[in-house]
C-alpha cells in the first residue's frame, strides 16, 4: 500500500495518484479542464463555483493556479479572461508554471459552454474528498503499525483529521478580511435585532440577570462552573440544560461522570413538574403529584438533550463522542459534569498537567465544534477555611491555574445558607436562594446574579424581584377580555418580574 505522485516535466506534472492495496484513485484530468476553461469563457462563471471549491481541490498544479488567479481577480472585480489571468500570472510569477499566453488560450477550446460548471465543480470536489480519506486512511494505518503515536493520541488525531473532511464540504476554512468583514456585520445586525427584541445572542441560560450580563452562552466558549460539593453544580448545569434544550429548543449534549441516566432523569422530572425529587426516587407520590408528574413530562420527552452517562470517561472519547453527537444532531450546547472525574490520554506526568491538559482540549472542542462547552469543576478547601462569608475567588479552582487560563467565563456557584447565614453583608434573607458570582469574563463584565433556590426540586430559577430600581422596567398594558386598553397602564414593573408572572392582585398585566 502506497501513495504515488507521478512527476515529470512541463504542464501537468504532478496526478496525485494513490495507490491503495492496488487500486488506484487518480484524479479526474478532464473535468479539471472544463472548469478551468469555463472560468475563461464567462466571466461570471466564478459565482458558481465560488462556494464549492478551493484551489487545493485541484490535483494538478496549473489547474490549481489558474483557480487561485481566478479568485483574486474576482476579490479585485476584475473581469475574469485570458488577458486579464495572464496578466495576473505575470504578477505572481506562474506564467512558465501556465506553459505561457498559447496554453492558456488553448484551454479556452477544451470546453465551449460553462452550462455545467457547477455540476463539474461537485465532481471535482467529490474526487479531491476521496482522495483526503485515502490519505487520512494511510496515514492511520501506518502510525498505527509503527507505534510512533499514543493509541490515544492516534485516535484523537484521526477524528480531527475526518471532521476537517467533514468540515470542508460546509465553508472555506480560510476567508479573507473583506469576506470576514461581511460575515460579521451579519452577525452585529442579528445581535442588534435580538437585543432590540430583548432576546440574547447565545444559547439562552434561562436566568434573565445572567443573560442580560452575559449575551448567552456564546459559540467556541469554555464557561467554567465551579462550587463546592453540595453547593448545586450538577442542580444549575442541569437547568442550564433543560432551559437550553426545551424552552430555546437547542440541541444540547450532558455528559455526566458522576451520576447515572436514571439519576438525572428523576432530577429532570423534578424540575419540569415541580414534584418533590425524593419522592418520585422513593415512589412516595401522592395522588395530584403523580397527576402532575406526568403531565409535564411531553416537553421533557421530546426535547433534543442527549445524556452520555459513561463512568471514567477520557477526553479524547468525549471529544469523539462530541463530534458524532455534532454530526448527527447538530449539538449547539456541551456539558461536562464534572472536569476533575474526566481522565486525560495518561502520559501527562501529574494530575495538574493532566488537568491542564483537558481544560485546553475542552477549550479546543469548543473552537472545533464553534458551540459553548461548560464544565464543571470542584473547589479546593481553602474557601472552608477562609473567615467571613467564605465566598469562592479564581485562586480556589482546584488543581490548575490551567482552568482560569482556559476559560472565557468563570462563574461560582455560592449560597449562604449552606454555611448557615441567613442573611447576607447588606441584611438581606439569603433562604432558599443563591449567587452565581462571574469571577472570569473574557468578553464583559463581572458581577453578581441572584437566583431562587428551590431545594426539594434542586431546582434554581429567576429571583422574583419585588422592588429592584436596578433592573430594567417596563411599561405594561391592563388586559381587558381579549383586548388591550389602548392606553398604557400607568405602572412599571421590573423585566424580571414582568417576563415572569402576572402583577396585580385583582388586574392582570403582559409586558408589551
Amino acid at each position: 500500500m502506497e501513495q504515488n505522485r507521478k512527476t515529470g516535466k512541463g504542464k501537468g506534472n504532478v496526478s496525485e495518484e494513490i495507490n491503495l492495496f492496488d487500486t488506484k484513485i487518480k484524479p479526474n484530468r478532464g473535468i479539471e479542464d472544463a472548469v478551468i476553461s469555463a472560468l475563461l469563457i464567462d466571466d461570471k462563471a466564478y459565482e458558481e463555483v465560488e462556494e464549492i471549491l478551493t484551489s487545493d481541490m485541484f490535483a494538478y498544479p496549473e489547474n490549481r493556479e489558474l483557480f487561485e488567479i481566478a479568485k483574486i481577480l474576482d476579490a479585485k472585480n476584475i473581469d475574469i479572461d485570458i488577458l486579464t489571468i495572464s496578466e495576473e500570472a505575470k504578477k505572481r510569477g506562474s506564467i512558465e508554471l501556465l506553459g505561457g499566453y498559447h496554453s492558456i488560450a488553448k484551454k479556452m477550446n477544451d470546453v465551449g459552454t460553462a452550462a455545467h460548471i457547477h455540476s463539474h465543480a461537485l465532481l471535482i470536489r467529490e474526487g479531491f474528498l476521496k482522495r483526503q480519506l485515502a490519505r487520512f486512511g494511510i496515514g492511520t494505518y501506518q502510525k498505527s503499525i509503527s507505534n510512533e503515536l499514543d493509541v490515544f493520541d492516534l485516535i484523537d488525531e484521526t477524528g480531527r483529521d475526518y471532521s476537517k473532511v467533514v468540515d470542508s464540504i460546509k465553508s472555506n476554512s480560510v476567508k479573507s478580511m473583506s469576506s470576514a468583514v461581511i460575515t460579521e456585520m451579519d452577525e452585529i445586525a442579528k445581535r442588534m435585532d435580538s437585543a432590540s427584541k430583548g432576546g440574547v445572542i447565545g444559547v439562552p441560560s434561562g436566568f434573565t440577570d445572567l443573560d442580560r450580563r452575559t449575551g448567552g452562552w456564546r459559540k467556541s466558549d469554555l464557561i467554567i462552573i465551579a462550587a463546592r460539593p453540595s453547593m448545586g453544580k450538577t442542580a444549575v448545569s442541569l437547568c442550564v440544560a433543560r432551559n437550553a434544550a426545551i424552552d430555546a429548543n437547542v440541541p444540547t449534549a450532558f455528559f455526566s461522570l458522576e451520576m447515572s441516566t436514571s439519576q438525572l432523569t428523576t432530577r429532570l422530572m423534578s424540575i419540569e413538574s415541580e414534584v418533590d425529587s425524593m419522592h418520585i426516587a422513593n415512589g412516595s407520590l401522592a395522588r395530584h403529584e403523580y397527576q402532575k408528574l406526568t403531565a409535564s413530562l411531553d416537553n421533557l420527552a421530546s426535547s433534543p438533550l442527549y445524556i452520555d452517562d459513561t463512568p471514567a470517561l477520557n477526553i479524547t472519547e468525549l471529544k469523539s463522542r462530541a463530534r458524532k453527537l455534532k454530526q448527527l444532531h447538530g449539538i449547539g450546547l456541551i456539558v461536562v459534569d464534572y472536569l476533575q472525574l474526566m481522565s486525560g490520554r495518561g502520559n501527562e506526568g501529574s494530575r495538574e498537567q493532566e488537568i491542564s491538559s483537558i481544560s485546553r482540549s475542552l477549550k479546543g472542542l469548543a473552537k472545533e465544534l464553534n458551540v459553548p462547552v461548560i464544565a464543571l469543576s470542584q473547589l479546593s478547601r481553602a474557601t472552608e477555611t477562609r473567615g467571613g462569608e467564605k465566598k469562592p475567588q479564581l485562586s480556589d479552582l482546584r488543581e490548575s491555574g490551567a482552568i482560569e487560563q482556559d476559560a472565557d467565563i468563570v462563574i461560582f456557584i455560592y449560597r449562604h445558607e449552606y454555611y448557615g447565614m441567613m442573611v447576607d453583608a447588606d441584611g438581606n434573607s439569603t433562604k432558599d436562594t443563591g449567587e452565581l458570582i462571574i469571577a472570569k469574563h473574557r468578553n464583559g463584565s463581572l458581577g453578581t446574579v441572584r437566583l431562587a433556590f428551590k431545594p426539594q426540586f434542586t431546582k434554581f430559577t429567576n429571583l422574583e424581584y419585588a422592588n429592584d430600581e436596578s433592573l430594567p422596567y417596563v411599561e405594561i398594558k391592563k388586559e381587558t377580555g381579549s383586548t388591550f386598553k389602548s392606553e398604557p397602564a400607568k405602572k412599571l414593573i421590573p423585566m424580571s418580574n414582568a417576563l415572569i408572572k402576572n402583577v396585580g392582585e385583582e388586574d392582570e398585566y403582559v409586558p408589551f
